[in-house]
This record gives structure tokens, C-alpha cells and sequence, in this order.
């Protein structure tokens, strides 16, 4: 098995498609003040860093990076097809975002996620975020959780 991950913009056909199934999969569970998921046209205008993984070649997870500059860097659209989860992909994937934050001299990466996207939440812990109050644009809401982790430059 063969993976790879390659930066895209998010409005290749294959970005496009992994955006449109992870907001298929949280619409169901979350009000719409509750998704807080960028569209493609917004990754595009705030120059969000988008990559995607392949295995075999075939597109099987997402994530993007926007670097809010002398502040923090932050997970944006990050999302696992599920016929690819439990192998680790999640984890490498991530790993790849910390490490372009970390390449971007960010010392601090944040996300915002909800509180039934569990499988995610414990990634997250287990490689190191902690809980912390909203940030940035985000608001207290009982359906939503944030999360940092300090990075070590490159």
C-alpha cells in the first residue's frame, strides 16, 4: 500500500468531493451556527494550506493549515474517508499539518471540532492537544470543543 500526501488547492475535483462527503457526514448531527467547516472559496481567499492523502492513488483523506501570522496556525477541514479509517491515516495526516505549521515557524496549533466527532477527539489527545476555551472567531457553544498544541521549531 502505497501513501502519499501532496498539497491541492481545495477546489480540485478531488478537494471539492472530500469537502462535500465530510459536510455530508457532520450536517446530520450539527446546527447549521454550529458548522464552522470553511467552504472552498473561503480556503481559497484566506490561503489556506490544503493536502490531501492517497493511497493507491486514490484520494482518502483531507486537511488544511491557515497560518494566522505571530499568532497560532489552525486544522481546518481535516476528514477521513470512513473505508480508510482505523490505519492510521487520521494520525499521519495530522502529523502532516503539525509539520507544515511547524515548517511555517507557528509555535501554537488550534482546531476547532464537535463534540461527537469522538474518533477525532481522541486522535487529538493522544498526540498531544489539549483542551482550551474558544478562540478566534469561535463562541461558546455546547456542541463545539477547541484545542491547542505548542510546537517545537523545525
Amino acid at each position: 500500500m502505497s501513501i502519499t500526501i501532496a498539497q491541492e488547492r481545495p477546489d480540485s475535483p478531488d478537494a471539492a468531493q472530500l469537502i462535500a462527503e465530510l459536510d455530508a457526514v457532520l450536517a446530520p448531527h450539527y446546527p447549521v451556527q454550529s458548522r464552522h467547516g470553511y467552504s472552498i472559496d473561503k480556503l481559497l481567499r484566506e490561503g489556506v494550506a490544503f493536502f490531501i492523502a492517497r493511497v493507491d492513488g486514490t484520494p482518502a483523506a483531507c486537511g488544511g493549515v491557515l497560518l494566522i501570522p505571530g499568532e497560532y496556525a489552525e486544522v481546518k477541514r481535516m476528514y477521513v474517508r470512513p473505508s480508510y479509517r482505523g490505519g492510521g491515516l487520521g494520525r499521519l495526516m495530522l502529523e502532516h499539518l503539525i509539520w507544515y505549521a511547524q515548517e511555517n515557524a507557528m509555535q501554537t496549533l488550534r482546531l476547532e471540532t464537535g463534540i461527537f466527532q469522538t474518533e477525532a477527539i481522541g486522535l487529538y489527545e493522544k498526540i498531544g492537544f489539549q483542551r482550551i476555551p474558544p478562540f478566534g472567531p469561535y463562541t461558546s457553544d455546547p456542541v463545539s470543543v477547541c484545542f491547542e498544541k505548542k510546537l517545537s521549531l523545525p
